[in-house]
Protein backbone atom coordinates (compact mmCIF):
# COMPACT_ATOMS: atom_id res chain seq x y z
CA UNK A 1 0.00 0.00 0.00
CA UNK A 2 1.51 3.44 -1.11
CA UNK A 3 2.01 5.88 1.86
CA UNK A 4 -0.91 8.46 0.41
CA UNK A 5 -3.36 5.35 0.30
CA UNK A 6 -2.40 4.67 4.12
CA UNK A 7 -3.14 8.04 4.74
CA UNK A 8 -6.03 8.22 3.26
CA UNK A 9 -6.76 4.90 5.28
CA UNK A 10 -6.24 6.89 8.70
CA UNK A 11 -8.71 9.30 7.37
CA UNK A 12 -11.64 6.96 7.29
CA UNK A 13 -10.82 5.10 10.33
CA UNK A 14 -10.75 8.31 12.15
CA UNK A 15 -13.37 9.17 14.74
CA UNK A 16 -13.12 12.81 13.72
CA UNK A 17 -14.66 11.89 10.49
CA UNK A 18 -18.13 13.58 10.72
CA UNK A 19 -20.64 10.78 9.93
CA UNK A 20 -22.19 10.11 12.97
CA UNK A 21 -20.75 6.96 15.04
CA UNK A 22 -20.70 8.98 17.87
CA UNK A 23 -24.13 8.81 18.44
CA UNK A 24 -24.25 4.99 18.06
CA UNK A 25 -23.87 1.99 20.31
CA UNK A 26 -24.92 -0.67 18.28
CA UNK A 27 -26.72 -2.40 21.27
CA UNK A 28 -24.22 -1.59 23.50
CA UNK A 29 -26.66 0.94 25.38
CA UNK A 30 -29.05 -1.93 26.02
CA UNK A 31 -26.62 -3.96 27.55
CA UNK A 32 -25.08 -2.14 29.75
CA UNK A 33 -28.94 -1.06 31.20
CA UNK A 34 -29.99 -4.91 31.37
CA UNK A 35 -26.86 -5.46 33.40
CA UNK A 36 -25.19 -8.07 30.62
CA UNK A 37 -22.04 -5.12 30.78
CA UNK A 38 -21.29 -3.98 33.81
CA UNK A 39 -17.48 -3.77 34.18
CA UNK A 40 -13.89 -4.49 32.34
CA UNK A 41 -14.25 -7.59 31.22
CA UNK A 42 -17.51 -7.74 30.50
CA UNK A 43 -17.04 -5.04 28.07
CA UNK A 44 -14.16 -6.70 26.23
CA UNK A 45 -16.41 -10.04 26.22
CA UNK A 46 -19.23 -8.38 24.47
CA UNK A 47 -17.18 -6.11 21.79
CA UNK A 48 -15.44 -9.65 21.03
CA UNK A 49 -18.41 -11.81 20.75
CA UNK A 50 -19.72 -9.53 18.73
CA UNK A 51 -16.45 -8.81 16.55
CA UNK A 52 -16.10 -13.08 16.15
CA UNK A 53 -20.32 -13.84 15.97
CA UNK A 54 -22.04 -10.61 14.05
CA UNK A 55 -19.15 -8.20 12.40
CA UNK A 56 -16.93 -10.81 11.13
CA UNK A 57 -19.30 -13.76 10.23
CA UNK A 58 -21.80 -11.04 7.97
CA UNK A 59 -20.36 -7.91 8.08
CA UNK A 60 -17.24 -7.96 6.80
CA UNK A 61 -17.58 -10.80 4.25
CA UNK A 62 -20.47 -8.52 2.58
CA UNK A 63 -18.06 -5.78 2.53
CA UNK A 64 -15.53 -7.56 0.88
CA UNK A 65 -17.91 -8.10 -2.05
CA UNK A 66 -19.09 -4.76 -2.29
CA UNK A 67 -14.96 -4.18 -2.48
CA UNK A 68 -14.56 -6.71 -5.04
CA UNK A 69 -17.81 -5.07 -7.05
CA UNK A 70 -16.51 -1.51 -6.63
CA UNK A 71 -13.02 -2.69 -8.43
CA UNK A 72 -14.45 -4.59 -10.82
CA UNK A 73 -16.49 -1.84 -11.49
CA UNK A 74 -20.13 -3.67 -11.33
CA UNK A 75 -22.19 -0.88 -9.96
CA UNK A 76 -25.10 -2.73 -10.36
CA UNK A 77 -24.01 -5.80 -8.30
CA UNK A 78 -22.72 -2.90 -5.52
CA UNK A 79 -26.38 -2.09 -5.66
CA UNK A 80 -28.03 -5.36 -5.11
CA UNK A 81 -25.22 -6.36 -2.28
CA UNK A 82 -26.46 -2.88 -0.52
CA UNK A 83 -30.12 -4.35 -0.62
CA UNK A 84 -28.97 -7.44 0.64
CA UNK A 85 -26.81 -5.94 3.69
CA UNK A 86 -29.80 -3.64 4.56
CA UNK A 87 -32.40 -7.06 4.68
CA UNK A 88 -30.28 -8.60 7.21
CA UNK A 89 -30.39 -5.83 9.59
CA UNK A 90 -32.83 -7.21 12.38
CA UNK A 91 -34.17 -4.22 14.37
CA UNK A 92 -34.89 -0.69 13.22
CA UNK A 93 -32.06 1.11 14.87
CA UNK A 94 -29.49 -1.34 13.61
CA UNK A 95 -30.66 -0.44 10.35
CA UNK A 96 -30.83 3.14 10.82
CA UNK A 97 -28.12 3.51 12.32
CA UNK A 98 -25.70 1.91 9.21
CA UNK A 99 -28.17 4.12 6.49
CA UNK A 100 -27.89 7.19 8.64
CA UNK A 101 -23.91 6.82 8.72
CA UNK A 102 -23.81 5.49 4.58
CA UNK A 103 -26.26 8.62 3.92
CA UNK A 104 -23.17 11.18 6.05
CA UNK A 105 -20.44 9.72 4.52
CA UNK A 106 -21.87 9.95 0.78
CA UNK A 107 -22.41 13.09 1.67
CA UNK A 108 -18.76 13.74 2.87
CA UNK A 109 -16.66 12.27 0.03
CA UNK A 110 -18.95 13.67 -2.60
CA UNK A 111 -17.33 16.88 -1.71
CA UNK A 112 -13.93 15.81 -1.28
CA UNK A 113 -12.23 17.10 -4.43
CA UNK A 114 -10.31 13.63 -5.84
CA UNK A 115 -12.73 10.52 -5.69
CA UNK A 116 -13.74 9.50 -9.09
CA UNK A 117 -17.79 10.80 -10.97
CA UNK A 118 -18.87 7.07 -11.50
CA UNK A 119 -18.01 6.32 -7.60
CA UNK A 120 -20.49 9.50 -6.71
CA UNK A 121 -23.24 9.11 -9.16
CA UNK A 122 -23.72 5.28 -8.53
CA UNK A 123 -23.68 6.37 -4.60
CA UNK A 124 -26.55 9.20 -5.17
CA UNK A 125 -28.70 6.43 -7.16
CA UNK A 126 -29.12 4.94 -4.08
CA UNK A 127 -31.66 5.21 -2.03
CA UNK A 128 -30.95 4.20 1.25
CA UNK A 129 -26.63 3.48 0.93
CA UNK A 130 -25.40 1.55 4.27
CA UNK A 131 -22.21 2.32 5.46
CA UNK A 132 -20.30 -0.63 4.03
CA UNK A 133 -21.12 0.40 0.93
CA UNK A 134 -19.71 3.54 1.00
CA UNK A 135 -16.63 2.71 2.85
CA UNK A 136 -15.80 -0.07 0.26
CA UNK A 137 -16.23 2.12 -2.43
CA UNK A 138 -13.95 4.75 -1.16
CA UNK A 139 -11.40 2.21 0.02
CA UNK A 140 -11.60 1.41 -3.83
CA UNK A 141 -11.24 4.72 -5.78
CA UNK A 142 -8.11 5.21 -2.97
CA UNK A 143 -6.66 2.14 -3.95
CA UNK A 144 -6.45 0.71 -0.21
CA UNK A 145 -6.16 -3.01 -0.15
CA UNK A 146 -9.15 -4.72 1.26
CA UNK A 147 -7.67 -6.41 3.99
CA UNK A 148 -6.34 -2.88 5.13
CA UNK A 149 -9.64 -1.97 4.55
CA UNK A 150 -11.37 -4.14 6.90
CA UNK A 151 -9.26 -3.69 9.58
CA UNK A 152 -9.31 -0.19 9.93
CA UNK A 153 -13.19 -0.80 9.31
CA UNK A 154 -13.39 -3.38 12.52
CA UNK A 155 -11.17 -0.79 14.08
CA UNK A 156 -13.19 2.11 13.73
CA UNK A 157 -15.95 -0.05 14.91
CA UNK A 158 -14.49 -1.15 17.88
CA UNK A 159 -13.00 1.66 19.23
CA UNK A 160 -16.47 3.07 18.83
CA UNK A 161 -18.05 0.96 21.34
CA UNK A 162 -15.10 1.43 23.63
CA UNK A 163 -15.72 4.58 23.91
CA UNK A 164 -19.38 3.94 24.58
CA UNK A 165 -18.63 2.00 27.28
CA UNK A 166 -16.57 4.38 28.90
CA UNK A 167 -19.52 6.66 29.15
CA UNK A 168 -21.51 4.35 29.97
CA UNK A 169 -20.78 1.73 32.31
CA UNK A 170 -18.21 3.73 32.92
CA UNK A 171 -14.82 1.94 32.41
CA UNK A 172 -11.95 4.19 32.75
CA UNK A 173 -9.24 5.53 30.30
CA UNK A 174 -6.62 2.68 30.92
CA UNK A 175 -9.53 0.15 31.53
CA UNK A 176 -10.65 1.06 28.05
CA UNK A 177 -6.57 1.03 26.52
CA UNK A 178 -6.55 -2.15 27.82
CA UNK A 179 -9.81 -3.50 26.27
CA UNK A 180 -8.60 -1.82 22.66
CA UNK A 181 -5.08 -3.55 23.25
CA UNK A 182 -6.82 -7.21 23.22
CA UNK A 183 -9.15 -6.36 20.51
CA UNK A 184 -6.54 -5.49 17.93
CA UNK A 185 -5.23 -8.87 17.75
CA UNK A 186 -8.05 -10.24 17.60
CA UNK A 187 -9.39 -7.43 14.69
CA UNK A 188 -5.70 -8.42 12.86
CA UNK A 189 -6.62 -12.62 12.92
CA UNK A 190 -9.82 -11.70 11.57
CA UNK A 191 -8.51 -9.27 8.92
CA UNK A 192 -5.32 -11.53 7.84
CA UNK A 193 -7.58 -15.11 7.78
CA UNK A 194 -10.25 -15.40 10.15
CA UNK A 195 -13.02 -14.67 8.00
CA UNK A 196 -15.45 -17.29 6.46
CA UNK A 197 -15.84 -17.84 3.03
CA UNK A 198 -18.66 -18.02 0.95
CA UNK A 199 -22.18 -17.19 1.39
CA UNK A 200 -23.15 -20.34 2.56
CA UNK A 201 -20.70 -20.06 5.66
CA UNK A 202 -21.85 -16.57 6.30
CA UNK A 203 -24.26 -16.03 9.38
CA UNK A 204 -25.57 -12.83 11.02
CA UNK A 205 -27.32 -15.16 13.96
CA UNK A 206 -27.25 -12.88 16.89
CA UNK A 207 -30.58 -13.03 18.51
CA UNK A 208 -29.38 -11.56 21.52
CA UNK A 209 -28.40 -8.41 19.78
CA UNK A 210 -31.40 -8.45 18.23
CA UNK A 211 -33.38 -8.44 20.73
CA UNK A 212 -30.91 -6.39 23.05
CA UNK A 213 -31.15 -3.49 20.18
CA UNK A 214 -35.38 -3.83 19.57
CA UNK A 215 -35.92 -3.01 23.88
CA UNK A 216 -33.48 -0.33 23.36
CA UNK A 217 -35.95 1.61 21.00
CA UNK A 218 -38.27 1.88 24.16
CA UNK A 219 -35.70 2.11 26.46
CA UNK A 220 -36.26 5.32 28.89
CA UNK A 221 -33.22 6.91 29.20
CA UNK A 222 -30.32 6.59 26.83
CA UNK A 223 -27.51 8.46 25.21
CA UNK A 224 -27.27 6.93 22.15
CA UNK A 225 -29.85 6.63 19.08
CA UNK A 226 -28.89 2.87 18.81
Amino acid sequence: MTMLARMRLFQIASQAMPIGGYSHSHGLEAAIESGFVRNEASVQQWIMDMLSFSMASYEVPSLMDMSAAWAAARFDAVSRLNDEFLATRESAELRSATIQMGYSMRALIAALPDLPDALIGTLQRMREPCLPCVWSGAAAAWSIKPTDSIAAYLWSWAENQVLVAMKSVPIGQSAGQRVLLNLGSLIARLAEHGLPRGADKRSNFAPGLAILSSQHETQYSRLFRS
